[in-house]
């Protein structure tokens, strides 16, 4: 059984095309933002991790639906009832796993530093914003991936370095991780995606729950 699992996976990979040259980054992760900005809708599941010495490991999951820069919702099933939502004018970040009762709601920033949402940091002009390197060949669930490395040109993003993992066919993002400047590591790995699924205002819709305060930050 080993000998053909073996076979299996030296198959895969001869049959995969020569990994791309460093100098192809640009144009592959250029290709990736140009799928992005054509998308009117993506939906995945998703889990998170966020690593960091001074606070531990912490693992979530749930569904994420985006729609352009400014409408993103991330609904957690672990933690069960936790929610970021975007809905074009604020930001909603409801957490009743560590802070029950309250939610917060600030404006959605402006500029190339999107906030919360991630594929914005980094499919939005990464020509203008990063430099970008090529890693390495890889899968994610069995997909075929291109590996690369972008680093911020300037100091306005909260990140010091981040490694996408693009799906070959396409151009989608299936795993992200974020080297955050303050120190830890996000990794966001992405499956069942689908793009261009109808949604409506109410998917990016953030109903406060009965008791719970709304704490406003500028």
């Amino acid at each position: 059984m080993k000998f053909l699992l073996g076979l299996v996976a030296v198959s895969a990979f001869a049959t995969w095309p020569a990994a791309a040259p460093q100098d192809d980054a640009s144009v592959i992760v250029g290709r990736a933002a140009r799928v992005y900005r054509s998308l009117a809708s993506l939906r995945a599941d998703f889990t998170q991790v966020i690593d960091d010495d001074a606070v531990g490991t912490f693992e979530s999951r749930g569904i994420m639906v985006q729609s352009g820069q400014n409408k993103l919702t991330m609904r957690f099933s672990d933690p069960k009832g936790d929610a970021i939502v975007l809905d074009g004018r604020y930001v909603w970040v409801y957490t009743p796993s560590t802070t029950p009762g309250q939610v917060l709601r600030m404006p959605i920033p402006t500029g190339p530093v999107y906030g919360f949402n991630v594929l914005a940091w980094l499919l939005d002009k990464p020509a203008e914003r990063y430099r970008s390197r090529y890693l390495k060949r890889d899968f994610v669930d069995f997909v075929q991936t291109d590996v690369v490395e972008l680093v911020p040109m300037a100091d306005d993003l909260p990140f010091r370095k981040a490694t996408l993992w693009l799906d070959r066919d396409t151009a989608l993002p299936r795993k992200v991780v974020i080297e955050e400047r303050a120190g830890g590591t996000r990794t966001l790995t992405l499956s069942k995606l689908r793009t261009n699924d109808p949604v409506t205002d109410k998917t990016f819709q953030f109903d406060v729950p009965s008791g719970v305060r709304v704490i406003e930050q500028s």
